[in-house]
């Protein structure tokens, strides 16, 4: 086997990148959007949700190690792991839709419902993700390519992620509108009476002005000493019936200025809508890649040596502490963007296109990765952008709700960094796997690319903890306006500080990996060469 014959066609490639596109808008998805819909539409308390997105990918942590024996062990006419993209592609989609359904039951059964859907979909994921990540390491056994490969990969992500973070909001809007009768009525220069009625009933709608920022008093308990102004309320409406507030702090305030919206139908909707596009996606990812590297032909089935050429793989165990950081940091950022923009800026919709620049940064960043890593190597090119992009994303705590410019800088800035560390890390798993053949004669590719999954799933489920606990902390209660200007500092500080810490103690941790890249080098050439004895054998 010859170098060109180790390269890939560009439409290979691109159809490979699909299947993180279709990943993304699935895992982009729940990250941001999950925990903001737990809390506020579906009704359950921080803690609690941040405890469903931690337990449930927690126990998902077995099913990534299994996941990665079971791929080894697949052998079918199409490969490995292929199979497992198109085997699980329509169940995904399924549970992506369930988990942003919110049934009208008992808080009990609610919460019930949340762990159970959100660990099926997390086992499933799993059983996606494990094997599409694997496909990678076997589809070239040149290292270079597979950075290559790699960055495809993440221009994929990040296309299918701002694909689910900017539209997202604004589907939600379409979806969820209840199409009103809508009054607006002038009291004096800044304050108005805005009643309406709906033509059905609905759950729960939630009321509020479209920049997020007048506050809204029910009209007929003004004069009471326990009402109190907030940015939105939400209630539940009945066909007919007029719900009137006093709403006060916007100057010529006019029904367009008003969002009334039934989030509940708006995000399963929207979501239903994201999960044909994501089966569509692992469909031809499916279809147009192609298995090419193989075990050696000599090894012999045996997962107890296995795992302890893992155990004993130095890349690997400092991949996965560090690909277990940086996701708590991208996580972290991702599942508090909503919140931070609706509550602290007071323009959710601004939320979207702030997502989307960072996508647009990201795309950026994972292209530049390529030619990065060839000068710097990966390992320093790794360090590098994990001590940047959190230096930079902690200027953040110093921007008030003003300083929407500066975040969108800052955001864009840190953001072009942190695409580095994903494009790197899935390339390096690889080699990781790549070290395992040359040092023990024995290869596992899925189980080592079982680390990317792992760590993927629990730093989000580290994150979401860590999320829930300081908003807890600071009161926050989704379904009560009410608490969101106390929570502020704690959205401020989630934003900013938190991710940072966590981020340039991976940046420690990197030192320790052992591969530079003279020695990755060496160890593609070797390698090489055994396969083309092989094949003359």
């Amino acid at each position: 086997m010859n170098q060109n014959n180790n390269r890939l066609s560009v439409g290979e490639k691109l159809a490979y990148a699909l299947g993180d596109a279709s990943a993304n808008i699935a895992w982009r998805g729940v990250s941001t959007f999950l925990l903001i819909f737990y809390t506020d539409v579906f009704g359950l308390a921080p803690a609690i949700a941040g405890l469903v997105l931690l337990v449930g990918r927690f126990t998902d942590g077995i099913s990534d190690i299994l996941m990665g024996v079971v791929g080894d062990r697949t052998h079918s006419k199409y490969g490995h792991f292929r199979p497992w993209i198109l085997w699980t592609a329509i169940p995904l989609g399924v549970t992506l839709s369930l988990i942003f359904t919110a049934p009208d039951w008992s808080m009990d059964a609610k919460i019930a419902y949340a762990f159970i859907t959100y660990v099926l979909f997390m086992v499933i994921y799993t059983a996606n993700n494990v094997p599409y990540g694997s496909l990678m390491a076997v589809m070239t056994p040149d290292d270079k390519e597979r950075t290559s490969l790699s960055s495809f990969r993440m221009v994929g992500a990040f296309a299918g992620g701002m694909l689910v973070q900017g539209a997202l909001l604004f589907l939600v809007a379409y979806f969820g509108s209840v199409n009103p009768d809508l009054n607006v009525e002038k009291v004096d220069s800044d304050r108005y009476t805005v009643s309406f009625s709906t033509k059905e009933d609905f759950q729960k709608v939630k009321i509020s002005t479209n920049d997020g920022i007048a506050t809204f008093v029910w009209a007929d308990s003004i004069n009471s000493p326990s009402a109190i102004p907030t940015t939105a309320k939400n209630l539940s409406v009945k066909a007919g019936e007029q719900y009137r507030f006093l709403v006060t702090g916007q100057a010529n305030l006019s029904s367009d200025d008003i969002s009334i919206i039934d989030q509940s139908r708006g995000y399963s909707n929207s979501m239903y809508i994201m999960s044909a596009i994501l089966v569509l996606a692992l469909l031809v990812t499916f279809r147009f890649t192609r298995e090419r590297v193989a075990p050696p032909a000599d090894q012999k089935t045996d997962l107890k040596s296995d795992l302890k050429d893992l155990i004993h793989n130095k890349p690997w165990i400092v991949l996965l502490v560090v690909g277990l950081l940086f996701n708590v940091y991208n996580n972290i950022k991702q599942g508090i963007t909503v919140m931070y923009f609706s509550h602290y800026i007071h323009d959710q919709f601004l939320a979207a296109t702030y997502m989307v620049c960072l996508m647009l940064a990201s795309i950026g960043g994972a292209m530049l990765t390529t030619p990065l890593g060839r000068i710097m190597g990966k390992k320093k090119l790794f360090i590098t952008a994990l001590v940047v992009t959190g230096v930079i994303n902690a200027l953040i705590a110093f921007c008030g709700p003003q300083d929407v410019t500066a975040i969108f800088i800052i955001g864009t800035a840190s953001e072009v960094f942190a695409a580095f560390l994903p494009t790197l890390f899935f390339a390096m798993l690889g080699d990781a796997a790549d070290y395992s053949e040359y040092v023990n004669g024995r290869r596992a590719t899925g189980l080592v690319y079982a680390a990317g999954s792992f760590a993927t799933k629990f730093g989000g489920g580290i994150a979401g903890a860590v999320i829930g606990v300081i908003l807890g902390a600071f009161g926050y209660v989704g379904t009560d306006p009410a608490t969101y200007a106390a929570a502020a500092p704690g959205l401020v500080m989630i934003m900013s500080w938190v991710p940072t810490i966590i981020v340039v103690l991976g940046a420690a941790v990197m030192f320790l990996y052992p591969l530079d890249q003279s020695k990755q080098d060496k160890i593609t050439n070797e390698l090489e060469m055994r396969r083309q004895l092989e094949v003359k054998k």
